[in-house]
């Protein structure tokens, strides 16, 4: 099925249905006075997280949604039938905000949250409701109330405490596959990675951390270049980032350096909260580089990287390929997540520690 990580839709809640003016007259009862009943309330749209959707797509093609109205009242204090409620089911991750005014109306960051996004309308009061001593023949009903209507936007944002972050072709995928049981698709051309992809990494049987792979990013991404930074909201919610640079390009004019810092450049300049995460240096490849060079070519990398970026925090030299070097990895990456509390959630909504099902686990 094809990924689909954003949708527009317009929705709409019922009418409540009109009260109505009616009056009792029948034979041998004088004077029977008002019966007209209300109308009934109109049918609200909500939407729910489910883990077992890993997609938006119904939304692409299906984008309005309209609650059923509710019946008018009828006569002989008959109140009128509510109109039925919509739910619309959403993977686990989905942030709906409003398209005009941008504002976040609801966050699905747990398996079976439901929120109510359109209220139904009121339905009408009946003449019973103005009957009084001075009045005992009111004609007097309402309507009834309209339903909310709203434009949405739908963003589907993956949840994982770890997301990889590098060019493509760095290794990203072939990382995730060495580290978990995920199986993203693996090529030597770039932008194999089209869509994001979550692995669990099992680091003891009771132990566990989830780990997104997103398409690789390109100088100029901000700009749109490449796949532009269409995927970085999915960085959002991690506590870390894993910056993978290919230390031993292929490409004899490829610098490697310019690369790494263009690529933390253009994380700043989409979202300076996600160059704020805290982010380790991940050197891959090392598989390509002769055993006796490897240490002075580490040690030039970093004393270079470090001057142009001021990066002080901790590397890792990796093969992903072979895994050599991924175990101390995931140790690190292990504890420091133990150390850092989840990012916060939006006001009143409860944490959780619900895993996205969605996700390849490690047999």
């Amino acid at each position: 099925m094809k990924f689909i990580d954003e949708a527009k839709i317009y929705v709409k809640a019922g009418d409540g249905g009109n009260g109505v003016a009616t009056f009792r007259r029948e034979k041998y009862i004088p004077m029977g006075g008002p019966d007209g009943g209300d109308g009934g309330k109109g049918g609200s749209i909500y939407v729910i997280a489910d883990r077992n959707i890993n997609t938006l797509v119904d939304y692409r093609y299906t984008r309005k949604f309209l609650a059923q109205r509710g019946e008018n009242g009828r006569g002989s204090d008959c109140y009128g039938a509510g109109g039925d409620d919509i739910v619309l089911r959403m993977p686990v991750g989905t942030v709906i905000s409003d398209l005009n005014s941008d504002e976040v109306i609801a966050d699905l960051d747990v398996h079976d949250k439901q929120v109510m996004i359109a209220r139904g309308g009121k339905g009408g009061l009946g003449n019973i409701h103005f009957k009084s001593s001075t009045n005992r023949s009111p004609r007097k009903c309402t309507k009834g109330e309209a339903g909310e209507e709203l434009e949405l936007k739908l963003e589907l944002r993956v949840l994982a405490d770890v997301g990889l972050l590098g060019l493509p072709n760095a290794g990203k995928s072939t990382l995730i596959r060495a580290i978990s049981a995920a199986r993203p698709k693996v090529a030597d051309y770039p932008f194999t990675t089209m869509h994001p992809n979550l692995g669990v990494v099992r680091v003891d049987a009771n132990k566990s951390f989830v780990v997104a792979d997103v398409p690789g990013l390109i100088e100029g991404a901000a700009d749109g270049a490449g796949l532009g930074i269409r995927f970085l909201k999915h960085l959002q919610r991690t506590r870390l980032l894993l910056h993978i640079v290919d230390i031993a390009p292929l490409d004899p004019d490829a610098d490697p350096i310019h690369d790494a810092v263009a690529i933390v450049g253009e994380l700043a300049k989409h979202d300076p909260s996600l160059a704020a995460k805290p982010r380790w240096l991940v050197l891959n490849k090392l598989d390509l580089i002769p055993e006796d060079e490897r240490e002075k070519r580490i040690k030039d990398f970093l004393k270079a990287y470090k001057k142009a970026s001021k990066y002080d925090g901790p590397h890792f030299p990796i093969a992903a390929i072979s895994g050599e070097g991924t175990k101390p990895l995931i140790y690190a990456v292990h504890e420091l997540l133990e150390r850092i509390a989840p990012p916060p959630l939006p006001a009143d909504e409860p944490a959780t520690t619900d895993d996205n099902p969605e996700i390849d686990d490690q047999a």
